[in-house]
């Protein structure tokens, strides 16, 4: 009996025109815009503004394909770097190449210009971000799919994925293999959950829900990494990422305990997000756009309806009293 193994596409590009439409990017694309849709749903949740985690994005977006690129390349230089290489291709991320441990690293950094800028906690940014940053590697990992790269070893699983394509020098490749791919998907996915039911079943807080998500990644992702028969660079018999898999993890389970002994529990809602509170504000109905009520003409800022007319009203009602006794 035939196996239907998974198969690979036959392309990861679409053509419109002199346009191409590439799958790899449309994966990249696509889970940026579940990150920050879903991180913005748990900030608001957290007391913040509603466009706060898309502002402080627009910096930590490009700085993290910054960082994942550069990191690719320097781990991956006899890729680009050589005798009969071509530098210029080191900039050609759409054909594939983005190392998480780089995106994430100066992704942060641009977060942290971005949380300055808004007088916002990094810490309480990334504790909202998280599970939408482990969705969006599950959906960036398919472009690894639309290009068959960064699969593993050979195997009979009826989850097999059947890979044919001809590498640059011309070598082609047919078989079944392990699908790193989707495997790093679906875990992704679970780091997620585990997160999202995590941060609200015990309260994290001050970067905890952010260091759990490092963690519970960095021990999918060594066993993943292990199946993996693309170049690598190894130390004592590991994969490179695998090293850095266990030192990202070691360093986040540190962060977890040491913060939850000296700072438990969540921030307080009122001071993660300065600029809530104007945007609330500026947004309350009735209010029009110079600071005026709704109210009739002649009404100020926080009077009354008629409250002028009612006051002379008043007054006149007390001198007819009066002058009632005492008569001239």
């Amino acid at each position: 009996m035939d196996i239907a193994y998974i198969p690979s596409p036959s392309q990861g590009v679409l053509h419109i025109g002199q346009v191409p439409l590439r799958a790899y990017a449309f994966c990249i694309i696509l889970g940026v815009v579940v990150a920050v849709w879903l991180g913005s749903k748990r900030w608001v949740a957290r007391g913040g503004g509603r466009h706060t985690v898309g502002d402080i994005a627009v910096w930590a977006v490009p700085f993290g394909l910054v960082g994942g690129r550069l990191y690719h390349v320097i781990t991956d230089h006899q890729l680009y770097f050589g005798e009969g290489k071509n530098p210029w291709n080191a900039l050609k991320i759409w054909e594939g190449g983005l190392g998480i441990w780089g995106a994430i690293a100066l992704g942060a950094v641009g977060a942290w210009i971005g949380a300055r800028r808004r007088g916002v906690p990094l810490p309480a940014y990334a504790d909202a971000i998280a599970p939408g940053i482990a969705l969006a590697q599950a959906l960036g990992r398919w472009g690894n799919w639309f290009n068959q790269e960064l699969y593993g070893r050979e195997t009979t699983l009826p989850w097999g994925l059947e890979i044919t394509k001809t590498l640059p020098g011309g070598e082609k490749v047919t078989g079944i293999y392990h699908p790193t791919f989707l495997y790093e998907s679906l875990w992704c996915v679970g780091v997620a959950a585990l997160v999202i039911w995590a941060d609200k079943r015990f309260t994290l807080g001050h970067g905890r829900a952010f260091a759990l998500y490092v963690a519970a990644y960095t021990v999918g992702r060594f066993w993943i990494e292990w199946l993996r028969i693309d170049d690598a660079h190894h130390i004592l018999g590991l994969r490179l990422n695998d090293w850095v898999a266990i030192l990202v993890f070691l360093a986040a389970v540190a962060y977890f305990v040491i913060v939850g002994k000296k700072r438990p529990g969540r921030e307080d809602p009122a001071t993660i997000d300065p600029m809530a509170d104007e945007a609330e504000d500026a947004a309350k109905p009735g209010d029009t756009p110079d600071g005026e009520t709704d109210g009739k003409p002649g009404e100020g800022p926080g009077e009354k309806p008629g409250g002028k007319a009612a006051d002379a009203l008043s007054e006149k009602l007390d001198k007819l009293e009066k002058d009632a006794r005492n008569p001239a």
